[in-house]
């Protein structure tokens, strides 16, 4: 079988803070960064389709040519662009599921093998937990934000350990470690066999 379609490829979700204000200077590089890493381990980048700091890594993934598909929580582009107004570029697939941020969350992240978490708020958390109780491999990223430290005491007070959990401040070893989890997750076999028909 050719090694191209032994398996589909594997989805890395983002999750982060669409406003930055406190994320520190240097959290655009530190996201685009991050992006093309994602794209450099053949991974497709799948988003909130929102701005900052998930569209920064987008823009990295884009960079190195790869794909990121967005999850948008509008039902339409119309609403998208005017009544969320979320940009449209640096995504090759937008997905308009029409359930509003904490809808959006749920499918958003249900439809990734692996999520990285970088500068982020509430929203940042609400997407964590999701991931945590659905025991998806995870990235957190280590900067000068404060949200790695907040999720490190969620999980000290929540005395729920995960050995499915990585944090780093180096984003080619953090994606590198998710990307390893999730293949410990997939199901090494193809679907069928294709045999060309006689004739």
């Amino acid at each position: 079988m050719d090694p191209k379609h032994a398996h589909l490829q594997i989805k890395i979700g983002i999750s982060g803070a669409a406003e930055t204000g406190h994320c520190g200077v240097d959290a655009y590089e530190k996201g685009l960064e991050l992006g093309r890493e994602v794209a450099r381990a053949g991974a497709v980048l799948v988003t909130g389709a929102t701005t900052g700091f998930p569209l920064w890594v987008a823009m990295g993934v884009k960079e190195e040519k790869g794909v990121v598909v967005g999850f948008s929580p509008a039902g339409s582009e119309k609403e998208h662009v005017e009544k969320y107004n979320l940009p449209l570029e640096f995504h090759d697939v937008i997905i308009y599921t029409g359930f509003g941020f904490p809808g959006r969350d749920l499918i958003f992240t249900r439809s990734c093998d692996g999520m990285l978490f970088g500068c982020g708020r509430i929203g940042t958390i609400h997407e964590f937990t999701i991931s945590f109780e659905d025991k998806k491999p995870i990235g957190i990223y280590e900067g000068d934000w404060k949200t790695d430290e907040v999720i490190k005491d969620i999980l000290k007070n929540g005395h729920r350990p995960s050995d499915r959990i990585i944090f780093d401040g180096d984003p080619k070893a953090l994606v590198e470690g998710v990307v390893k989890l999730v293949h410990q997750d997939k199901i090494n076999r193809a679907s069928f066999h294709f045999q060309p028909l006689e004739v």
